[in-house]
């Protein structure tokens, strides 16, 4: 019988462009999280400057998190641009254990600006963790039905996903979640940056939250910088 996953969402601080100082945040939250699956936000270890140099799963600059994942048993779901084939690069999520990382999403829908330096991903994804199956998501991706349903059909029993919004749409992002889960009976897991997180964005919406099959808020962190929400999905 498959055992219950605790998942934390963190809202780590973060220096544009340097993804030395934003792993030993990441690797921080790790620690103090507690939990087995750690999701941070969009590009949370390079800040949302587009034009961040694109990083690869074996970047020496993991170390501290990769440490930290391997002393904690967790899995960290971090944000970051990545180097694709022929020169593309991905708006990402690396998924990073006590062995290393590797890249278990890249990101679909792409804003605008987005799509002038990156190239969208062209498959969802699911990643699994002790029998649960975590369906992978970023940002705008949780506003377009056609990526949730796609999602869903691989059989999922959660729908994880990394952002970035601003205070004025914190409302919109549980607005999705809440659509989600009641769409496709699934648990939603949400990590959204707070405070600057580069790109122009001087403060950045947080509340990153856990919401149930049926839609109810199960966690939900506040708005400030640092904050680390859990619970334990069954």
């Amino acid at each position: 019988m498959r055992e219950p996953l605790v998942v934390a969402v963190a809202q780590p601080s973060c220096v544009p462009y340097d993804v030395a100082a934003n792993a030993v945040t990441h690797a921080e939250a790790v620690r103090a999280a507690g939990a087995r699956v750690v999701v941070f936000p969009e590009l949370s270890l390079t800040g949302y400057e587009l034009d961040a140099p694109a990083i690869s799963a074996g970047d020496p600059r993991l170390a501290p998190l990769i440490e930290a994942c391997a002393e904690t048993g967790a899995v960290a779901l971090a944000g970051a641009p990545v180097r694709g084939e022929a020169g593309r690069a991905y708006i990402a999520i690396l998924a990073v254990d006590g062995t290393g990382a590797t890249v278990a999403y890249r990101k679909m829908w792409l804003g605008t600006e987005e799509a002038e330096r990156f190239t969208a991903g062209d498959k969802p994804a699911v990643l699994q963790v002790d029998g649960w199956r975590l369906g992978l998501a970023v940002c705008k991706d949780t506003g377009v039905a056609q990526h949730a349903a796609d999602v869903a059909a691989l059989g999922i029993d959660a729908y994880v996903a990394g952002t970035l919004k601003t205070p004025e749409e914190s409302a919109v992002q549980d607005q999705r979640a809440h659509r989600v889960a009641t769409g496709h009976r699934v648990w939603v897991v949400v990590a959204s940056f707070a405070g600057s997180t580069g790109g122009g964005f001087a403060r950045a919406a947080g509340r990153s939250g856990i919401w149930a099959s049926d839609g109810a808020v199960i966690a939900q962190a506040g708005p400030e910088v640092g904050a680390i929400a859990r619970a334990m999905l069954r």
